[in-house]
């Protein structure tokens, strides 16, 4: 199997034997953590961010979001860059670059000053970095002139990216920030600065839950809490639509992609792969599950690229951006009518209730043999196939037409999907 397919990728011009890096996080902040995960199979490692200053943590500094039995649905990290001196992290990457030479470091940096930036970018030069990674996006740095209040002003942006870019002979990457409303914005800002790839998203800034007792957010710091980064699966569809809405941009179209949020199994990483991603970086499965992870991961994508005969991971990149459309360019004359199986229904009345709450109150309910029917009323919106416990019970069904005159090739194809 792995044989028949070739995970490799160039990413900025730099050969990478997969697409599966750890992210810039504690996940991959010392010599031992970092030498464990290339040994796991890692492809790559954007480095813990390194910078002059040195972050004083508070404790405790997680918390997560859970619903019923299913834990970590989303993640709240409060740390911010590396704890340890510069000189220690430089000796780190030197180390790891001597002794896993065909393995990728990424030097992820962050500085304050146009001189700090500089002077980062030639230290992890030196020190071997393949790749530069600037973090203008950290949620909840102590200081308003390092993070994300860098990376919502485009300016700033593009002044660090240039910084960084004239010091330095490997690429650049742009760490993008998810508090923003349009981050093409700022990442056009950091391409016109000298920035080669852009990497998103960063947390999302978050309060994920409230204690009771102390009557402030969670975790609990001496009584306080505060406003911090947000991660883990909920957020992967907000990393989805930040990669595909920057490819879809006339500007950055032709700028490779690092993938981040939400990622733990293969097939969030080949998600990230088909709206533009090169690559895919990664945290929060690393910490429920170990570096073991990647295993799985390289498994699963080896195994769907050989069902689907895709010979090399560059061939799916951006397959599904022609796909996305605007809302005003989806075809609006189809309805996709449900079907129900009774032989898999097992009489929970979910659908029902949701269908006549929540929707057009479409579906019927037998209160003798607890059997739903869909009636007439019905339009297609899916809530029910959504809400329904029990795999394929309710599935896309009868295809229909507002207007049989409009049918056209493409509702056709449109069609056989569900078929």
């Amino acid at each position: 199997m792995a044989n028949k397919v070739d995970l490799s990728i160039e990413y900025l011009g730099v050969k990478c034997e997969n697409p599966f890096f750890l992210s810039s996080s504690p996940v991959g902040g010392c010599y031992d953590m970092v030498a464990k995960a290339y040994e796991s199979g890692w492809g790559g490692v954007f480095f813990k961010t390194v910078g002059r200053f040195i972050a004083d943590e508070c404790s405790p500094r997680f918390d997560n979001v859970t619903k019923e039995s299913t834990p970590w649905i989303g993640f709240k990290n409060m740390e911010q860059i590396s704890d340890k001196p510069l000189e220690d992290n430089l000796q780190a990457i030197y180390r790891l670059k001597r002794d896993y030479p065909d393995k990728i470091m990424v030097a992820t940096i962050m500085g304050s000053t146009d001189e700090e930036w500089e002077d980062l970018a030639k230290l992890v030069t030196d020190a071997g970095a393949d790749l530069i990674e600037c973090n203008f996006s950290c949620p909840q740095m102590t200081s308003h002139a390092m993070g994300s209040d860098v990376g919502q002003n485009p300016d700033l942006v593009r002044q660090y990216s240039n910084a960084v870019s004239r010091s330095t002979h490997i690429p650049v990457i742009a760490k993008m920030t998810p508090n923003i409303g349009n981050m093409e914005i700022p990442a056009i800002a950091a391409i016109e600065g000298g920035a080669k790839g852009i990497s998103a998203i960063n947390t999302i800034k978050s309060i994920t839950n409230i204690n009771l007792e102390h009557m402030t957010a969670m975790p609990v710091v001496g009584g306080k809490s505060s406003i911090s980064g947000y991660s883990g699966a909920a957020v992967k569809p907000i990393g989805l639509r930040f990669i595909a809405q920057m490819k879809q941009h006339p500007l950055l179209k032709n700028i490779q992609m690092s993938g981040i949020g939400g990622i733990e199994t293969w097939r969030d990483a080949l998600e990230f792969i088909l709206v533009g991603s090169h690559n895919v970086q990664v945290t929060t499965s690393v910490m429920q599950y170990g570096y073991r992870i990647v295993s799985d991961m390289i498994s699963g994508l080896s195994y769907y690229m050989e069902e689907k005969g895709f010979k090399k991971v560059e061939d799916m990149v951006g397959l599904a951006l022609p796909n996305i459309i605007p809302a005003e360019e989806l075809d609006r004359n189809v309805k996709v009518i449900v079907d129900i199986d009774h032989e898999k229904c097992i009489g929970c009345g979910r659908c029902y209730v949701s269908c006549f709450d929540a929707a057009h109150q479409a579906i019927n309910w037998d209160f003798e043999k607890r059997r739903p029917t869909v009636n007439d009323e019905c339009v297609g919106c899916h809530l029910c196939l959504n809400v329904c416990p029990v795999e394929d019970c309710i599935t896309p069904g009868t295809i229909r037409y507002k207007d049989e005159s409009k049918r056209t090739p493409t509702d056709i194809n449109f069609a056989t999907r569900y078929e």
